[in-house]
């Protein structure tokens, strides 16, 4: 897993692992099949492509979410002071 100063990050390590292991597919593809390997090497790429899609809007909503909760603190620490 990779551990930021904030804890382990479960989708960066995802995103790791579903790089890597795509990468490992492709090459392993071209090794066994050769010049038939082509077409399920693009199938793989667009699931790698759509697997980095998945964990960008994972991280955004995420962020997102903080970020609503974080001015709901605010605005409520705010009302509380007047």
């Amino acid at each position: 897993m990779v551990i930021s100063r904030y804890g382990i990050d479960g989708l960066r390590a995802a995103a790791i692992a579903s790089q890597a292991l795509g990468f490992i597919l492709i090459m392993t593809l071209e090794t066994c099949l050769g010049d038939a390997a082509r077409p399920w090497q693009g199938a793989t790429l667009a699931l790698m492509l759509l697997a980095a899609c998945w964990v960008a809007l994972i991280r955004r909503y995420r962020r997102n979410k903080q970020r609503r909760a974080m001015a709901e603190r605010v605005q409520r620490a705010h009302e509380d002071d007047e």
